[in-house]
């Protein structure tokens, strides 16, 4: 039996995974990059640190995918979590697991990740060719069935092969070179592109609040995201945020904005800032507060309660004049102080842009996609893997098991087929 000759285009998360499936699986592959080295948004994922993985049980991974997570059965259960975490330990990138069940390098570097990986394609005589970008695939259109034969590179190189998988990432941080060629590819071969979205990005927020509260950060709290005329929320997490110049971030609003839809008007952002609180618990704490504080102002009295930058901008919120004894401080003003501290909200007028974006949402459809293999419905020996499909979920390090996962399930697949 001849070895399969396999072109995987993009030395990312999916396309160097892909890479060691298909070469393990005893395929002759070669991993072409338009960068100068591989792996390099991966050096920038969890702020140079890596959060790879999630160490939760697989099953729940599910849970954190806001799209298609069905279509991810097969992927996630051929190379589970559990497996990736095997497959770094192994090759010599011990790691640590983090509150909300992250995983990281020990070593806390990026640089680590990427180095195991190359080592394991080293061992297995993978073929990396940086520096050299794809100018379209070769289709054979003389049968049946649409087929891949190949691929023309930008310096008219043409290279024959059994299959090829696109792993060229989304359009989120374009100085890593994701420029979107995967999506071009796709298309040329007929398949959906359904429609780019920046997600995992900070949110836009009116008015002038979170400019006053620039740079405070909030640990442990709960928020909820509405739309207008909508009573169900179409977010709810828990988490660290903080704000910004225009608006909030942190990683309890980048998972908000991945169900944020910009077309919709009247979308409210609502933080309770004392979520172990009950209301009749919080209302029992401002009372024994200002019982302590009888004789303050309003203003001198919250210190116990609220980070102090949170502080002016919550007693113009509450409409309780600074000044005010706090002996003077009806029950209806109190409850209304709670009410705030419960549900202190903010109106989301936008979100960042794909240079700021974690991911992409959206991608190519998975409809023409065959959930147990990766491999194209439309075209013969094509396979796609990572973010270039519509995919994608919250962080934690979700996106990067859906990377190697499909990544790891493309490239078995295109090394065994027809065997």
């Amino acid at each position: 039996m001849t070895m399969r000759k396999i072109i995987i285009i993009g030395a990312g998360a999916a396309g160097m995974m892909a890479s060691y499936a298909a070469a393990v699986n005893g395929a002759d592959v070669t991993l072409l990059e338009q960068n100068e080295k591989t792996g390099k948004k991966i050096y920038i994922t969890g702020k140079g640190r890596c959060n790879l993985t999630n160490a939760c049980a697989t099953e729940e991974l599910f849970d954190h995918v806001v799209r298609n997570g069905k279509f991810l059965y097969s992927a996630f259960y051929t190379f589970s979590n559990e497996m990736v975490m095997q497959f770094f330990e192994e090759a010599g990138c011990p790691l640590k697991t983090e509150r909300g069940e992250r995983v990281f390098p020990v070593s806390d570097h990026a640089s680590d990740v990427i180095r195991a990986l190359e080592k394991r394609l080293r061992a297995l005589s993978v073929s990396i060719r940086l520096h050299t970008s794809v100018r379209e695939l070769i289709l054979d259109h003389d049968r049946e069935d649409v087929r891949v034969t190949g691929v023309i590179l930008q310096t008219g190189e043409r290279l024959q092969v059994d299959a090829v998988i696109i792993a060229t990432g989304g359009l989120s941080y374009p100085t890593t070179g994701s420029t979107g060629d995967g999506y071009l590819f796709a298309k040329a071969c007929g398949h959906t592109v359904t429609r780019l979205l920046p997600s995992l990005v900070p949110l836009i927020t009116a008015g002038d609040t979170a400019r006053r509260l620039q740079g405070l950060s909030l640990k442990n709290v709960r928020a909820k995201m509405f739309y207008a005329g909508k009573k169900k929320e179409v977010f709810d997490g828990f988490g660290e945020m903080l704000f910004t110049q225009n608006g909030i971030s942190g990683p309890l609003v980048l998972s908000a904005s991945s169900v944020f839809e910009p077309e919709n008007n009247g979308c409210t952002f609502v933080i309770d800032l004392k979520p172990a609180l009950t209301t009749e618990q919080l209302d029992k704490r401002l009372i024994r507060d200002f019982s302590e504080n009888l004789n303050k102002q309003f203003k001198n009295a919250l210190g116990g309660l609220l980070p102090a930058k949170m502080i002016p901008v919550m007693i113009s919120e509450s409409g309780i004049p600074e000044d005010k004894p706090v002996n003077e401080i009806t029950k209806e003003e109190r409850q209304r102080l709670g009410a705030l501290i419960k549900g202190f909200r903010l109106t989301v007028t936008g979100a960042g842009e794909f240079r700021e974006a974690v991911i992409t949402r959206g991608g190519v459809s998975v409809k023409e996609i065959d959930p147990s293999t990766m491999q194209s419905k439309i075209c013969e020996g094509l396979y796609f893997a990572g973010e270039v499909l519509d995919l994608d979920a919250v962080t934690g390090g979700f996106n990067l098991q859906i990377a190697w996962s499909t990544g790891y399930l493309a490239g078995a697949s295109a090394a065994t087929d027809n065997e």
